[in-house]
């Protein structure tokens, strides 16, 4: 969504591949405000009432003045680019994911209400966020530092020994992942790092899928957890910066036409 919104308010999309590109995440997309507030200032439903569809979402971001979107995925502990306490937090807290438009204070949560129905809640956030900016290559090699060191730790806790078919898991989950769709001109190397991303991401699923982590005792148990912790870390971080990276270079097209 920070990706397809930026190619589209910024002249590389049609709103026609927008909306079609959304039903990669669920066939059906509805729309409502997040709370009173959002709902009377973007001219929304409320959650109770029914939802309106993404192509007013479109109009809704146009007529507030966005220009980029921007991808925050929040954790207990980190909430940077939630622009402070209140119900956009809550929320996107709970979801672990959101969309951040500064330029129109506004912020978009995804939630699955249904199988194959993917609801939007727009906040109105009080103040555009402070967004922090993480350059491309610095987040994929600290990524690549995260793999080597809990590599380490997890060969010496004999996890794998532990855990057979812990590849098989890995290769599976990759394989189930939705192959999303990309805006044209969307640059290859931001693709790179979210593909290396969703590998990485999948190592840590499996490490952490067993209860006891193939770990023979509760220290080493903690151990995992602690080495994972960083990589997962990792993992967010890079996709943060590729998605930034791509939103940059679409807003940098569109100055230069």
């Amino acid at each position: 969504m920070a990706v397809w919104t930026s190619a589209w308010l910024n002249g590389s999309a049609a709103s026609d591949d927008v909306l079609d590109a959304l039903q990669a995440w669920g066939e059906l997309q509805e729309v409502t405000a997040g709370d009173e507030h959002a709902a009377e200032r973007f001219d929304l439903p409320l959650p109770d009432d029914r939802p309106v569809g993404p192509a007013l979402l479109l109009a809704c971001l146009r007529r507030a003045g966005a220009r980029t979107g921007a991808l925050v995925l929040p954790a207990p502990g980190d909430v940077r680019g939630l622009g402070g306490p209140g119900p956009f937090q809550v929320a996107a807290l709970h979801a672990e994911e959101a969309v951040v438009l500064p330029s129109a204070a506004m912020g978009l949560v995804p939630a699955e209400v249904a199988e194959g129905v993917l609801r939007w809640s727009v906040f109105a956030l009080p103040a555009p966020p402070n967004l922090e900016y993480v350059p491309i290559g610095e987040a994929e090699h600290r990524m690549a530092e995260a793999v080597r060191a809990a590599a380490a730790t997890l060969v010496s806790l004999d996890v794998a020994r532990h855990r057979p078919g812990v590849r098989t898991e890995i290769d599976a989950a990759l394989r189930a992942r939705p192959r999303d769709p990309w805006p044209h001109g969307m640059p290859g190397r931001s693709l790179r790092v979210l593909e290396r991303a969703a590998e990485v991401a999948a190592i840590v699923q499996a490490a952490m899928g067993d209860p006891d982590g193939g770990t023979v005792s509760a220290s080493a148990a903690r151990a995992r957890v602690a080495a994972l912790r960083p990589l997962s870390d990792a993992v967010r971080a890079a996709r943060y910066a590729a998605v930034a990276e791509a939103v940059r270079l679409f807003s940098d097209q569109a100055g230069r036409h």
